[in-house]
């Protein structure tokens, strides 16, 4: 039997693993694409985004467009890493 790596816990909430699935292939986005496309609610997206941003995983840019608050999340190098080690450990799980 061989081993298996231990999957990072943080990435394996559904909804966490969702958002950096997306973030890693765009440049960045913001909160309310992120909401829409997860199916998320705002208050559980807002404390997952939380969670990664604390974590390093993203950064997260608070700004306005126009009068409205505008939320922008971008994944970094240490969370592609993580991202990538994630899937790679699930990979050898299935094979």
């Amino acid at each position: 039997m061989k081993g298996f790596s231990p999957l990072d816990p943080l990435l394996h909430s559904q909804l966490r693993l969702a958002v950096m699935s997306l973030l890693i292939s765009l440049e960045s986005a913001d909160f309310t694409f992120i909401k829409e496309k997860t199916g998320a609610t705002a208050g559980n997206l807002s404390v997952q985004i939380d969670k990664l941003s604390t974590a390093g995983y993203i950064t997260v840019a608070k700004s306005f467009k126009g009068k409205k608050p505008l939320t922008t999340c971008k994944i970094s190098k240490a969370g592609i890493s993580a991202f990538e080690a994630y899937v790679q450990a699930l990979k050898n799980y299935i094979e």
